[in-house]
């Protein structure tokens, strides 16, 4: 049986953030663990949702997934079973469900949040790529208090209620006995220090948005809908930790002339009745400039033909694409006097003697309709 793919498990898109995915890990975990559901089915759906949140949870891992699949090389599966992946482990459901487990340190390094920017590129800036400069607003640190949220010349102090670990333990009497329970502390927040005086510029978060510029170079081939990771470059992280990513989305506006199908370009040209049955050598455009290219005698309407090479550079370097040109015999709408005779002309000579025409009269046709 072909299996389910990891972001509709998870019930997340594509483009989803890593704190997007956690998120809904968290959620559905929570909601199918063996402990807390007994319905039948329950084990194996919570199996399935933690070896979806271990590749999808792994920037190496979902990178391979969204080029491959389940079927690529170091092909997934089998997570579920046993530990837990990505970073998040049983200890850390435990504490979901109860408070208990693990206790991480509050002021201990994070890292930054992702961050997603949108752009929208032309055509041919697809096709070819460029290097661009955006200009995001994002948290950095704050530069009053250097990021520890405290008003110049004061000091931030440690939580007397938790000592500085942001929980605080409470005793609940429930029918099974008592229960001990860890719990975010009340005091701080969670934080695990009191700032008795507010930095005036972030109001204590130690953290401001500030404009900033990015210089990012947009591979050649990318398409509408695929996405750059650009690491690094997302929000400043937490207690000295590293930054987040910034990931782009592609918007690419449709060309006049031109439609894209993968890293094929396909281009339709109009001809007249003579160009298709007396054949003729013709420029067409491609995204490099124009080129030549020769259409048969008795070529029909609807006819493609290939220009090797002439397409779009696979942005993962796989080669190029080729421009396909698709060929419409275009009926002319008015015609002069000369020209209808021509054709009553043509209309009045017996099918089987095609191999008979004069070449004389396909040149006078030809001329005909050209004005000469």
């Amino acid at each position: 049986m072909s299996k389910r793919d990891y972001y509709e498990i998870l019930g997340v898109s594509k483009d989803a953030t890593k704190q997007e995915i956690r998120k809904a890990y968290r959620s559905l975990s929570k909601k199918y663990h063996p402990d807390l559901n007994k319905e039948n089915g329950a084990e194996e759906k919570f199996k399935e949702i933690t070896e979806a949140f271990e590749v999808l949870s792994d920037d190496s891992k979902r990178a391979q997934y969204d080029q491959f699949g389940h079927d690529g090389p170091g092909a997934f599966g089998g997570g579920g079973g046993g530990g837990f992946g990505g970073g998040f482990g049983f200890e850390d459901i435990f504490s979901t469900f109860f408070g208990g487990g693990r206790t991480q340190d509050p002021n201990a390094p994070r890292q930054g949040n992702d961050m997603q920017y949108t752009m929208t590129l032309d055509f041919l800036e697809a096709v070819f790529g460029k290097v661009t400069e955006l200009q995001l607003e994002k948290e950095e640190e704050c530069g009053t208090c250097h990021g520890n949220g405290a008003k110049p010349g004061t000091s931030v102090k440690t939580c007397t209620t938790c000592g500085g670990s942001g929980q605080q333990t409470v005793t609940r009497n429930t029918p099974l006995g008592q229960m001990v329970q860890q719990t975010t502390c009340t005091t701080c927040h969670g934080t695990g220090k009191i700032i008795p005086e507010k930095c005036p510029t972030c109001h204590g978060s130690g953290r401001v948005k500030k404009p900033s510029k990015i210089k990012v170079t947009i591979p050649a081939g990318v398409d509408d809908g695929q996405r750059l990771r650009v690491p690094g470059k997302g929000e400043a992280g937490i207690n000295g930790g590293p930054p987040g990513d910034l990931y782009i989305v592609f918007h690419v506006r449709p060309h006049e002339h031109f439609v894209r199908d993968g890293d094929d370009i396909y281009y339709e040209l109009n001809i007249t009745f003579p160009q298709a049955a007396l054949g003729d050598e013709i420029e067409v455009p491609t995204v490099d400039g124009h080129v030549k290219l020769k259409i048969p005698a008795g070529t029909q309407s609807g006819e493609k033909f290939r220009l090797r090479g002439k397409g779009v550079k696979n942005v993962q370097g796989f080669g190029t694409g080729n421009q396909y040109v698709i060929v419409n015999v275009v009926t002319p709408k008015k015609m002069s006097e000369k020209q209808k005779e021509l054709l009553r002309e043509f209309a009045s000579l017996d099918d089987d003697s095609n191999l008979g025409y004069s070449s004389s009269f396909f040149d006078k046709l030809k001329r005909t309709f050209k004005g000469e």
